[in-house]
């Protein structure tokens, strides 16, 4: 009988963070606005897709800003903290448990 309350519980809990982890993404084609294979949103204007491709590109260390539009035009603006901020790459750890992404200490 335990088992089965564990078995329970667990699948349920599964199920819980499976529903709460799925993100209904748009085609491009139909509106949508990924780069570096991150979905953004849909509907987004010209100016603010050129604002994520450059702070996502400088958040991968190739700083990369057009200062008139970042200091001229809300949109880029907005695009560019929203790339730097969602195209922050994670650090990956290999066996040896020293991150890939920072120095030898």
């Amino acid at each position: 009988m335990k088992y089965l309350k564990s078995m329970t519980l667990s699948t349920t809990a599964l199920l819980l963070l499976t529903a709460c982890g799925s993100v209904r993404h748009v085609p491009e084609s139909k509106g949508g606005f990924y780069y570096s294979g991150i979905y953004f949103g849909k509907n987004f204007s010209q100016t603010l897709k050129e604002g994520v491709e450059d702070g996502c590109d400088t958040s991968k260390g190739h700083y990369t800003k057009n200062h008139t539009l970042f200091n001229n035009d809300r949109d880029y603006n907005t695009g560019w903290f929203l790339g730097r901020s969602r195209c922050i790459p994670l650090f990956k750890v290999e066996e040896d448990e020293k991150p890939v992404n920072t120095p030898d200490v």
